[in-house]
């Protein structure tokens, strides 16, 4: 994931920030636990695509 895209992409919820997760190819939302797809490279910022996270996850740890 292109650092510049990361830095300007923000969780379409709650605006927040987002963490990059290569071996999962998504992006999280700590915030709302929400983990959205990246598909082909391009991330799928819209918040039916995203999977609800429990608070346990993995990819929330970090």
């Amino acid at each position: 994931m292109d650092s510049k895209l990361l830095d300007i992409l923000a969780c379409p919820v709650c605006k927040g920030p987002l963490t990059w997760h290569p071996d999962a190819q998504q992006l999280v939302c700590r915030a709302e636990r929400l983990a959205y797809p990246v598909r082909d490279g391009i991330p799928v910022m819209l918040e039916e695509e995203a999977r609800k996270l429990n608070s346990d996850d993995p990819l929330l740890a970090e």
